[in-house]
């Protein structure tokens, strides 16, 4: 495997992992972004610098409640104390937050901690950066319990 298809493996099994955690909270889940289109959109899509490239990966509602999930693990040799979200990534995100308002965009980690694209701007502002200006590192502790942002599990109420 290359290590392209190594992350999208690992990418993929977090998606499905996030839309059970969701479901098991009473949300509907739909999966929408790169991972549904046809492969040749989705290479297109790798060629391009398009925010579509960090299209939320999971839509999801539970009764008047609508949210986006941008899905974000990492590889196993990167566990830090740190995320790492590309500033690709989160300038993307900034824009669909603007765009889609008061819908809101969240990235949910591995460990299925949570943050927004403006609260990982806030936390970096003045914050360690990656050298090369790809990443912004958040520490993990900045970061919203799952059940916080979107109810306990076996809970059908609306947040």
């Amino acid at each position: 495997m290359t290590q392209w298809q190594d992350r999208q493996a690992i990418g993929e099994a977090h998606e499905r992992r996030v839309a059970a955690a969701l479901r098991a909270r009473g949300w509907t889940v739909q999966p929408c972004g790169q991972g549904t289109y046809p492969p040749a959109v989705q290479e297109a899509l790798r060629r391009t610098r398009s925010a579509l490239r960090q299209f939320p990966d999971l839509i999801a509602a539970r009764g008047a409640d609508l949210v986006t999930i941008d899905a974000k693990d990492r590889m196993p040799s990167t566990d830090t104390d740190r995320y790492a979200i590309s500033t690709d990534t989160v300038n993307a995100g900034l824009l669909f937050t603007a765009a889609h308002a008061p819908t809101p965009l969240y990235y949910v980690f591995g460990d299925l901690k949570v943050l927004t694209p403006v609260e990982v701007v806030h936390y970096t502002a003045h914050a360690l950066r990656h050298h090369s200006g790809a990443f912004h590192l958040v520490r993990t502790e900045r970061a919203h319990r799952f059940d916080d942002v979107f109810g306990s599990a076996g809970s059908l109420a609306a947040a």
